[in-house]
């Protein structure tokens, strides 16, 4: 393999795929405080939402654009994407939803539009009821809509994993000719094997006229637990771009899991042709934000961030982890966040002793609130105050959720999102027919 390696695009969907999850409903000052920490991790890409579902999700979309998109700290530096994250926002084969998509997220520095329609034949005829040809006249005039708004297109066919081949090609030919940038590839009901996929990549890579001028990307679910080994299989024929969310949250069975991909890269360097951009070290603390904001437990055996992932109980990997931690770790628990520092807190600790192990610990910069970090601070104390044997890094992880989910119960400067969704003067950069978006039942959520 050459040792010229591809930038792996890190495209996150947590905040629209993955709050899909059933259950979760994230406000708009929650997925700012997510959007904002991804920025941080070095996401090149984020789906923000899906602008046109409903006037709150336009209202997050339209913030994060503004507000998050500029961003540049944790971005810069060697190893580092040295560039502002990409705003993107969903939207189906219609003009309104395009003409949505654009105005939510125009306002950050860079911005794309994700337009998307089925093309297995199951879809064309059971839910969308179109023919092949008229599949291929929408994705013409969608994807050339969106092109007159915005550089950036991605466009997916949705099912792609079960639609024919050869009609595929057809379809993203067309696609790349009406001006996409990107092609997105789900396997929209996680239903294809490593091989499958991989080979689906390869052949759309060689067969589809213009290919060379798009980056291929892997959109794969978790129904059959093979999500992120077809992502990798994806990858080795040709994929640039990895669609993934924290967690592996998503839609059924979940998405492939960012935090997965991304370490198999980079505990793999010979085996892959791509070196990624990611801070890794804040793995653990953006996990455990997800996992506090969403209310989506990781399980305590989930690979990388799931609280087991670094423990041993057997006898026989204690005694060869005491004398070589490299016996049964193939990675550093430090490298994904997980410390294990030699700076204790306790009772006589001070402010700047809890703010470097914070800072340790994946908390440091925006991830805290001044309010956020000085509340804390105030129940640091009195839980030191309280134990015998110091306070623990899981302590400051408890701490901390605690922390943001008082806060958050309580309030913030921002419009309450009940107030948005009715559309008050505090949404007045809405489109004029936003309080209509809520009457399609069928817009609400979407997967790939």
């Amino acid at each position: 393999m050459s040792d010229q390696k591809d930038n792996l695009i890190i495209f996150d969907t947590t905040l629209r795929d993955g709050e899909q999850s059933p259950g979760v409903t994230l406000n708009t000052e929650e997925k700012i405080q997510i959007a904002r920490q991804l920025s941080r991790l070095g996401v090149n890409v984020l789906e923000a939402g899906f602008p046109v579902a409903s006037p709150g999700d336009f209202n997050a979309v339209q913030r994060i654009a503004r507000e998050v998109g500029p961003l540049m700290e944790g971005r810069t530096g060697d190893g580092r994407v040295n560039q502002e994250m990409v705003i993107c926002g969903l939207a189906r084969s219609v003009p309104h939803d395009i003409q949505t998509a654009y105005d939510a997220v125009k306002d950050a520095p860079r911005h794309r539009i994700h337009v998307f329609l089925a093309t297995s034949d199951i879809h064309l005829e059971f839910k969308l009821k179109i023919s092949r040809e008229q599949c291929l006249q929408r994705i013409s005039e969608m994807v050339g809509f969106a092109k007159s708004l915005c550089a950036d297109i991605e466009f997916s066919p949705e099912d792609a994993g079960r639609s024919d081949p050869s009609f595929l090609c057809e379809a993203l030919a067309v696609a790349i000719k009406a001006g996409a940038t990107t092609l997105n590839i789900p396997d929209t009901v996680g239903y294809n094997t490593p091989q499958e996929y991989g080979a689906l990549i390869k052949h759309l890579r060689e067969n589809t006229e213009g290919a060379d001028s798009v980056v291929f990307s892997t959109h794969c679910h978790n129904d059959l637990g093979l999500a992120t080994a077809n992502t990798l299989a994806g990858i080795s024929n040709g994929a640039r771009q990895v669609e993934v969310t924290i967690n592996g949250i998503g839609e059924r069975a979940g998405n492939t899991s960012l935090e997965e991909v991304v370490m198999n890269v980079h505990t793999h360097p010979h085996s892959y042709p791509v070196q990624h951009t990611i801070n890794t070290r804040l793995f653990f603390s953006t996990s455990r934000m997800v996992e506090d904001l969403s209310g989506m437990a990781v399980q305590a055996n989930k690979a990388i961030v799931g609280r087991n992932a670094f423990l041993h109980e057997s006898g026989i990997h204690q005694d060869g982890v005491l004398k070589n931690k490299q016996t049964y770790e193939i990675i550093r628990p430090e490298d994904v966040g997980v410390t294990t520092g030699n700076l204790a807190l306790g009772k006589h600790s001070g402010r700047h002793a809890f703010k470097t192990k914070l800072e340790d610990l994946g908390y440091g910069g925006p991830a805290l609130t001044d309010v956020q970090f000085q509340a804390a601070f105030v129940k640091f104390k009195d839980l030191a105050d309280s134990k015998k044997s110091g306070v623990t890094d899981g302590d400051m992880h408890a701490l901390v959720a605690d922390v943001r989910s008082s806060t958050m119960a309580a309030g913030s400067s921002a419009p309450p999102m009940e107030d948005v969704e009715r559309g008050s003067a505090t949404s007045t950069d809405l489109p004029e027919d936003a309080h209509e978006l809520q009457a399609e039942p069928g817009v609400v959520r979407f997967t790939l």
